[in-house]
């Protein structure tokens, strides 16, 4: 099983890749290492990629701990908790994403993480 590693303000989250968009996962882990500035949506991170794909098994419902490629804005989005688009307890990204990976730690350490602030990506070993 693969999995990728996120560093931001000294703390680090794992997640493990999923077989569900393999062409996404792939592109994602090819382009890793990767360092980019953090946008918050609610609870949402999200951050440019150099990575560039179209919509596959795009879908706008996800699950907290879901790590998704958001084709519409070329970004990398980690789902915590609600957004402004989310109905009821459901959660959901502003348009379709490629979910590709699952956070396996403990992901309220992303409550507190500072808009602007540095996240790095990279394979953990």
């Amino acid at each position: 099983m693969r999995k990728i590693r996120f560093i931001m303000e000294g703390k680090q989250i794992t997640a493990e890749l999923i077989d569900k968009n393999p062409k996404t996962a792939n592109a994602v882990w090819d382009a890793l290492p990767l360092q980019s500035r953090i946008n918050t949506w609610d609870d949402e991170i999200y951050f440019g990629t150099t990575v560039k794909m179209g919509e596959e098994n795009a879908q706008e419902k996800v699950e907290i701990g879901d790590v998704a490629y958001w084709p519409e804005g070329r970004c990398i989005c980690v789902f915590f908790g609600k957004t402004p688009a989310s109905t009821n307890e459901k959660t959901k990204a502003y348009s379709p994403v490629n979910v590709f990976a699952k956070i396996t730690g403990n992901i309220s350490i992303l409550k507190n993480v500072v808009p602007g602030s540095v996240v790095r990506v990279e394979k953990v070993d």
